[in-house]
């Protein structure tokens, strides 16, 4: 896991260097608090958990005001939901039940969006943002409980869980300069999930609202 985390950020930072001529490279920190929550085919959410966000962030500004935004986060995003005979816990001979899980999952994100921005005012510009996310599977855990007797508390995960998680997403805030080239951006996310995170039978999908903060150097 440390060589693939490696060459990623090293595959990450070549292509910043080697667009430098072409066009304007922002670099920033990013670390930020989300809401997750579950959509399930044969079952129901249950609510909001939060999860958390921390990595780099960065536009490749193409023209004034529009820019290629992408990054590396490592993203948390939990979400509990109720499902109808849930595997493996269930027996296939057994009565239709309702498991309670709350599932884990870390990801490696990186994003591919196009971030639109105002002029300048004040020291401020508006941005909105909408693109994908492509999601690789770090870390995944899980509690299930049926009625109100435990039978996985904080479990590893990763046999019944998917490797890969694809996301749209939607948002935007904006970007206060404080001098030079450094800002502060705040604004909100919407990463929809469009694919199912968990092994057959079940159909999950993972969403969540992030409370976007960083700067940009």
């Amino acid at each position: 896991m440390k060589k693939t985390l490696f060459a990623l950020l090293l595959t990450f930072t070549s292509t910043y260097l080697y667009a430098q001529d072409a066009s304007r490279i922002r670099l920033g920190l990013t670390a930020h608090p989300n809401f997750g929550f579950l959509k399930i085919e044969n079952g129901k959410g249950n609510g909001l958990s939060t999860g958390f966000s921390y990595g780099l962030m960065s536009d490749f500004e193409f023209a004034e005001n529009y820019c290629f935004a992408t990054g590396l986060t490592i993203t948390t995003i939990n979400g509990s939901g109720t499902i109808l005979n849930y595997q493996p816990f269930h027996a296939p001979s057994a009565t239709n039940a309702d498991y309670d899980v709350k599932y884990k999952m870390q990801y490696l994100q990186i994003p591919l969006s196009i971030k639109l921005k105002t002029d300048e005012k004040d020291d401020m510009k508006f941005y909105g943002q909408f693109g994908l996310t492509t999601d690789f599977r770090i870390g995944a855990r899980y509690d299930v409980e049926k009625g109100n007797t435990p039978l996985a508390d904080d479990v590893k995960a990763t046999d019944y869980t998917k490797f890969l998680r694809a996301g749209m997403i939607i948002g935007g805030g904006v970007e206060y300069r404080m001098s030079g080239k450094t800002s502060l951006l705040g604004g909100l996310t919407y990463n929809n999930g469009l694919t199912n995170i968990a092994k057959k039978p079940h159909t999950v999908k993972n969403h969540y609202v992030g409370i976007n903060i960083g700067v940009f150097f």
